[in-house]
């Protein structure tokens, strides 16, 4: 199995968004990978050693605007992921904190160094447990700003990579909420794949969910295994296509899928779907919790060479066309 190159995609960027004057189509994108910068602990570990089977396990959570109070239910999370075997703990997007008025994700931001993400590290030391952070809100370029930044932490509590939500939602949802990320979030530049004892994790968040082109540069060009999906879907959306669409993204990838998502009501003016799955390279649901909006977590072992045979049996990487291509058959 050949491990994750842990490379980095780049656009260029202004102020954390895409150059307005310079629009990048995936085609131009994949020609400028180069290697990932480390965020802490350096994500080069690409000798890491990876066992055929792994137990991991997916948070669900109904996180409020009580950091405190978040970290209280992560924590119990924590040790029941541990305590059922498991070696990976996935938690959803926005799961330190989120807000109750606007702006408020604003004030709260702090960069990855700072006390609240050091807290996390800290329990994952503690439980002896990797972790899936994401996404944390991380101080943008300047103080209204941030990024939305799903985080890597390994087993001794050091960060082993970072990525930050390339599309933000900025939706008219049908019944008449509107959504403004872009407001007060910076665009991501960078597709990220970190190497760990679990295979090579694809890092997404939430929205990306709805662009196959990100899943596919993860699974074709970073050789991703295992895709993390962490995840605040309204209730709306969810019902319509959380589940579809997660297992679009494993058949067509062929990757294992962890979505960890926000559930339930938060305050008065958000609620979320809900309903963490686990997915298998098949499309098959391994892990789900019984109560799509109950806190708690579901487990399921990752099978390697299952993923493998799926794999051999059906060679999507020898089978698919090149950029080329699809220029040529277009004229």
């Amino acid at each position: 199995m050949r491990p994750c190159p842990c490379y980095a995609l780049n656009s260029q960027v202004f102020n954390g968004g895409i150059n307005k004057e310079k629009q990048f189509t995936w085609k131009e994108l994949s020609l400028t990978f180069k290697h990932a910068p480390s965020a802490s602990a350096s994500a080069s570990a690409s000798t890491t050693p990876m066992v055929n089977s792994v137990r991991v396990a997916v948070a669900q959570m109904t996180s409020v605007n009580d950091p405190a109070a978040n970290f209280a239910t992560c924590s119990r999370l924590a040790k029941e992921a541990a305590a059922a075997g498991a070696k990976f703990l996935c938690f959803p997007e926005s799961f330190s904190y989120i807000s109750a008025e606007p702006g408020d994700s604003v004030e709260i931001a702090e960069t990855l160094d700072g006390p609240i993400m050091k807290g996390y590290c800290a329990l994952a030391r503690d439980s002896k447990i990797w972790m899936s952070l994401g996404g944390f809100q991380e101080k943008g370029s300047d103080d209204s700003h941030l990024c939305n930044t799903h985080v890597i932490v390994d087993d001794t509590g050091n960060i082993r990579g970072k990525y930050q939500k390339i599309h933000l939602f900025d939706v008219d949802v049908p019944g008449g909420t509107v959504y403004k990320e872009s407001s007060i979030t910076e665009a991501g530049k960078d597709v990220v794949a970190v190497d760990s004892p679990f295979g090579c994790l694809g890092l997404t968040v939430c929205y990306d969910l709805r662009f196959p082109e990100l899943y596919l540069q993860l699974r074709f060009d970073q050789q991703a295994q295992v895709l993390l999906v962490p995840s605040a879907f309204t209730k709306i959306t969810g019902q319509a296509h959380w589940e579809i669409l997660l297992r679009a993204r494993a058949i067509e990838t062929q990757c294992y899928v962890i979505a960890a998502a926000q559930a339930g009501k938060h305050n008065n003016r958000r609620e979320s779907y809900g309903d963490s799955l686990i997915i298998d390279p098949w499309g098959a649901i391994v892990g789900r919790l019984p109560d799509r909006l109950s806190t708690g977590i579901a487990v399921a072992d990752i099978d390697f060479s299952l993923m493998d045979s799926i794999r051999t049996k059906m060679p999507l990487d020898k089978q698919r066309k090149p950029v080329n291509f699809w220029r040529s058959a277009s004229l």
